[in-house]
């Protein structure tokens, strides 16, 4: 199949999914020649092993969590599948918050075991039958979650070694500076003067 797919085929490949999976996926939609699917979290496992089993979608080749912190529900969780034999690629969300777990996916692909602590380290994300659920990727004994957008990008300890104690010792930051989400593109300017910006009025 040639690349990139065409849109009639995705959305041939939606509509499908849809109706054979007695609701495991609740909608489909197409951006950027992508196809990506919706399901109820508490049915993912049943929509990934449709779309493996069925569909040919055999290679779960990623799968990481997004924060939106103005929701109730705040985290989707991202399933990107691939099937070399179709030359496809499919993207599924299910939506959590931050005490509902997420059933595990990893009897219908290994692989998850891995992304799912992975996404629990970096956002809290929980996942429910994970045989082994625990930080991967920040030390022990470390606090918060990294990957989500109210943790301050400080963080809010800090380590060093201390040259009288001869060990590493953890301390409180003392000044926590929080992400500045300004979207603003560089190439529209801005509405204020950046720093620097009044050298060149001077000249």
């Amino acid at each position: 199949m040639s690349w990139p797919v065409e849109i009639s085929t995705l959305e041939s490949l939606g509509q499908q999914l849809v109706a054979d999976s007695a609701g495991a996926v609740a909608g489909y939609s197409i951006a950027f020649k992508e196809l990506t699917l919706t399901a109820p979290a508490s049915r993912v496992a049943q929509a990934l092993t449709l779309m493996r089993d069925k569909f040919g979608f055999a290679q779960l080749i990623d799968l990481c969590g997004v924060d939106y912190p103005e929701r109730p529900q705040r985290f989707d969780v991202v399933y990107h599948l691939l099937s070399l034999t179709k030359n496809q690629r499919l993207r599924l969300k299910v939506q959590t918050d931050e005490d509902t777990a997420v059933p595990t996916v990893t009897g219908v692909f290994p692989c998850a075991d891995w992304y799912e602590r992975e996404a629990f380290d970096m956002y809290g994300i929980f996942f429910e039958g994970h045989p082994d659920l625990r930080r991967i990727l920040t030390d022990y004994g470390f606090h918060g979650h990294p990957l989500r957008k109210d943790f301050p990008m400080t963080g809010y300890v800090e380590l060093r070694y201390d040259d009288e104690l001869k060990r590493v010792v953890y301390e409180p930051v003392k000044s926590v500076e929080f992400r500045n989400w300004d979207f603003l593109s560089p190439w529209e300017g801005a509405d204020y003067i950046l720093p620097g910006d009044e050298k060149v009025e001077a000249k």
